[in-house]
């Protein structure tokens, strides 16, 4: 019996909890804007992020677990997290619209880049750490602020919380732009353009 290649694998643990955390986007979608249920909407942030932490431990640490896919999967359902997530709390109110725009226009100068590095024969760069702990501060910090939404103390000193990792998270995020910007000219200059 033929098995698949452990990169050419489909089904595994990571895989599965990067697709859950996509389906959880429409739910997390619902439940803050149309229910307003914030502390079911923070429980989804926090268990997406449980997750997104749990299934790059896992693809490293166990065996036939990493998968081409996976590599593909994992940053696409951060990205969409990177976008839905400040833009519903943005209307929920809870983070000021220049923050959505930051993190959305350095979302896209990014991609523009895709372009000239495919043209070298590249699907992407390497994920670096400082991009990693952006999003790790970012993804807690959104639902920290969240949580600060109620009228207690305790909720005031998780607000503080939350804006301490949202503005932490936002300056790494930029500094982890400049960084790939870097990486693209060093393609550029090093790598000669793929045959078509």
């Amino acid at each position: 019996m033929d098995h698949a290649p452990a990169r050419d694998r489909v089904l595994t643990v990571p895989n599965v909890l990067s697709v859950l955390r996509l389906v959880l986007v429409p739910v997390f979608l619902w439940l803050l804007l149309v229910a307003h249920a914030n502390a079911w909407a923070v429980a989804v942030l926090m268990f997406s992020g449980f997750s997104d932490w749990a299934d790059g431990k896992i693809a490293r640490l166990v065996a036939n677990q990493s998968s081409r896919l996976g590599e593909l999967l994992d940053p696409l359902v951060d990205r969409i997290y990177m976008v839905t997530v400040p833009i519903a709390l943005a209307v929920h109110g809870s983070v000021p619209w220049w923050i959505v725009l930051t993190l959305i226009g350095r979302d896209a100068v990014l991609a523009a880049t895709l372009p000239v590095i495919r043209r070298r024969g590249l699907t992407a760069l390497p994920v670096t750490y400082i991009g990693k702990a952006a999003t790790f501060a970012l993804m807690s910090g959104f639902p920290l602020i969240l949580l600060g939404q109620w009228d207690a103390l305790w909720s005031r000193v998780i607000l503080a919380c939350g804006w301490a990792f949202l503005i932490w998270g936002l300056a790494l995020y930029l500094w982890s732009g400049v960084l790939y910007l870097v990486q693209v000219a060093m393609v550029v200059r090093q790598l000669p353009k793929a045959a078509p």
